[in-house]
């Protein structure tokens, strides 16, 4: 019986649902921890801010009165975007409250893509960046980088010679940790047709935003006449990734008219909201989180490059690394000494993973715990 509902399912399932990747979260801590008994659990797979939640949300969570639970939270999260809007100098109209940023990327595709419509992306790429298309039966190509992690400008202009519908691109790249400058930014959107939707995945951007070498993204993008959207989170520098707060800042207030039409009521609870808001005001926060990670980030490039590792050179707070070995079996030896990353299995890079920066202790031990996997598979 149960075998004759799955194959009644699949017969109903759409054809674009069907070939669909799952989305790899990682491993589960939780059942890690119970198979590592004794060893404490290092969890860097998962690119969380090791300096935790933003303690003027945290100050909220703590006063917030648990009787307001009964009631449905603002739909159009009102607060956070005349907030938001403050801050970026820009009409609230023009901002859209996701529950995460991806889920804002979910809500482009649902909008703007058609069976057959083509999106430009890199390689390698958020997992996300290629599924959510995918499952509208979208064609996504995606450019990879030269072999050390720079741009490719010649693949990319390639790439966007023929129409598209999309051009998504993450500034800084997830899972890299690279930037596109200005310069390489500019050519990037020249090179695509006037009528590409251009979609700027900024996740990281407090990482990177103090880099001399990283564009101001919203100067740029307010002098194309065309339609554009620039997409942030609090799940990272703001400490929240456990609330799902995302927003996406458009190029005008019809784009944002266009994604709630898709776009489910209420999708941010009270408590996401106000804990979005509170951390918005904490840039304190921000700040010691940007400099934690560049603290932390230059001895273990340094360090894993005299162990004989290829590194991207990321300007965040997660380095990609290739182990020059299956990264399944470097994963799955980490996991037996509680150390979670995340292997990377996209094709061209099933020799990579991906790591959050911890603090220095964590990384020496990560690195420790690296070598012995990767001598064991050598």
């Amino acid at each position: 019986m149960t075998r004759d509902r799955s194959a009644a399912v699949l017969k109903l399932l759409r054809p674009s649902v069907q070939a669909l990747p799952l989305y790899d979260p990682g491993a589960d801590p939780e059942q890690v921890a119970q198979h590592c008994a004794g060893q404490p659990l290092l969890k860097l797979s998962n690119n969380e801010n090791p300096l935790g939640v933003a303690p003027a949300a945290l100050a909220v969570l703590r006063d917030y009165r648990p009787e307001l639970l009964g009631l449905y939270p603002d739909p159009a999260c009102l607060a956070l975007r005349r907030a938001l809007g403050e801050r970026l100098d820009t009409d609230p109209a023009q901002l859209i409250i996701g529950n995460g940023s991806e889920n804002l990327l979910e809500l482009l595709c649902l909008a703007f893509l058609d069976p057959g419509d083509r999106v430009v992306t890199q390689s390698p790429c958020f997992g996300l960046h290629e599924i959510f298309p995918l499952m509208m039966a979208a064609q996504v190509t995606k450019v990879a980088p030269h072999a050390d992690f720079s741009c490719n400008l010649g693949a990319w202009r390639s790439a966007l010679a023929g129409p598209s519908k999309m051009l998504l691109i993450s500034n800084p790249s997830n899972p890299l940790g690279t930037i596109f400058d200005q310069q390489t930014l500019v050519q990037l959107i020249d090179a695509s047709a006037s009528d590409t939707l251009l979609v700027i995945d900024e996740a990281y951007y407090e990482y990177a935003c103090a880099d001399p070498d990283f564009p101001e993204v919203l100067g740029l993008l307010r002098a194309q006449h065309r339609p554009w959207i620039v997409l942030r989170t609090f799940s990272k520098a703001y400490g929240l990734a456990g609330l799902r707060v995302g927003y996406g800042i458009a190029s005008d207030a019809s784009l944002v008219a266009a994604l709630d039409r898709v776009r489910t009521p209420y999708n941010i609870n009270q408590l996401a909201q106000q804990a979005a808001l509170a951390a918005l005001g904490d840039q304190q926060h921000v700040a010691r989180s940007r400099a934690f990670a560049a603290q932390v980030r230059a001895p273990m490039i340094e360090a894993l490059g005299a162990a004989g590792f290829q590194v991207a050179p990321s300007r965040t707070h997660f380095l990609f690394i290739d182990t020059g070995v299956d990264a399944l079996e470097v994963n799955r030896r980490l996991l037996e000494q509680a150390m979670i990353i995340k292997a990377w299995r996209e094709p061209g890079y099933e020799t990579c993973i991906r790591m959050t920066l911890g603090r220095p202790d964590d990384n020496a031990r990560l690195l420790a715990g690296l070598q012995r996997a990767v001598q064991t598979l050598r």
